[in-house]
């Protein structure tokens, strides 16, 4: 039976029917994997944003032309450069992890919960804070999903 409120137990069913802990060295197994998850989908967000930032855009003078108004055609039929497509992939598979560290954590366990906010803030930590606060650079805000 599905939990409807937050729970402190080790008997867990995780994201799939065959995910299940029924011993405490199989749920600290589970709280170890959603940990690394959640560190590694900040690995994965930072790596996103490096990669599509302006810095390492090669063209300045295509970001300050106004946007011309093109009719949907013309626009899906545009040139599809191989970064563009390394960033669309990058955010599709940074957006499943997302999606799959919420269902984790809609399993109402407690210990889900903080496995997953504690990956989150660690990894947001090494990967997203530090050198670019010294400098006093703009900050990139591009969120694409609730918990990054």
């Amino acid at each position: 039976m599905m939990h409807m409120t937050m729970y402190w137990g080790t008997d867990l069913t995780l994201l799939f029917d065959w995910w299940i802990t029924d011993s405490w060295l199989s749920y600290a197994l589970t709280l170890l994997a959603l940990f690394l998850v959640s560190f590694f989908y900040q690995f994965m967000e930072d790596l996103r944003l490096r990669f599509k930032s302006p810095s390492s855009s090669s063209s300045s003078a295509a970001s300050v032309r106004p946007p011309i108004e093109t009719p949907l055609l013309s626009k899906l039929c545009r040139n599809h450069s191989p970064k563009r497509l390394a960033t669309a992939a990058l955010f599709g598979l940074n957006s499943a992890i997302g999606y799959l560290l919420m269902l984790s954590i809609m399993s109402f366990n407690g210990g889900v919960l903080c496995a997953v906010v504690l990956g989150l803030s660690v990894g947001y930590y090494f990967f997203r804070t530090g050198a670019d606060e010294e400098d006093d650079s703009p900050a990139i805000l591009d969120n694409s999903c609730a918990c990054s």
